[in-house]
């Protein structure tokens, strides 16, 4: 008794979809999981942009950003981000964080862009020529249990880690050294381990109704 039904629904979601033209099966494709099929059919930039993200070129998505303006500031420094373009990824989220400072997530990837960009420095130890650091003395503080645990080999320390904190193991370097040369892959299971840390506390926001 229900299949006809459904198929009705079906159906006159699909003919709703056609009367509405591409743009509505592009904005379907996308959220369906077809982002290739989703970035020919849309005209939209920003719509656009997020499809190419999701499809991995992040070059043109990066274009369709800068081309959506400034209504495409977050999604710019995400794709600066995956292009390696670290520095202008960190003033794309200050602008977003100067719009709204209470953005959690503009601020979570902000930093962790931030700390990308240090470690780009510290690989050549030199910006323009000129030492990026000094050398100082050695210090005599003692190893916290945190720092310990941080020098020790991935897979060392998912066997101390308790099951909440190993998903944090992201936020250790040696993590970096486990993925692909992609900063994309990397930010994405970055954002994703910290993400199911905040659903754990409690503390992610409930998804907000994207309907278009």
């Amino acid at each position: 008794m229900r299949w006809p039904l459904i198929l009705s629904c079906i159906l006159g979601s699909a003919a709703a979809a056609f009367a509405a033209g591409p743009q509505a099966f592009g904005k379907i494709a996308l959220v369906t999981g077809f982002p290739d099929l989703a970035a020919r059919l849309v005209d939209d930039p920003q719509i656009d942009g997020i499809a190419r993200f999701e499809a991995g070129d992040y070059q043109a998505a990066d274009e369709a950003f800068a081309a959506s303006g400034k209504e495409a500031t977050y999604n710019r420094g995400m794709s600066l981000a995956a292009l390696g373009d670290y520095a202008l990824s960190v003033a794309y989220f200050d602008a977003v964080l100067f719009v709204d400072p209470t953005d959690e997530d503009a601020r979570f990837n902000r930093d962790l862009v931030a700390a990308r960009v240090a470690d780009v420095v510290s690989e050549s130890n030199e910006i323009d020529g000129v030492a990026a650091t000094v050398e100082t003395e050695e210090s005599e503080a003692q190893a916290t249990e945190r720092d310990i645990l941080e020098s020790q080999p991935v897979l060392a320390q998912r066997s101390i880690l308790d099951p909440r904190v190993e998903r944090m193991t992201a936020a250790t370097e040696g993590w970096l050294e486990t993925l692909p040369d992609e900063p994309a892959v990397y930010l994405a299971r970055r954002i994703r381990a910290e993400n199911e840390r905040r659903q754990d506390l409690g503390l992610a926001n409930p998804p907000e109704d994207n309907a278009w």
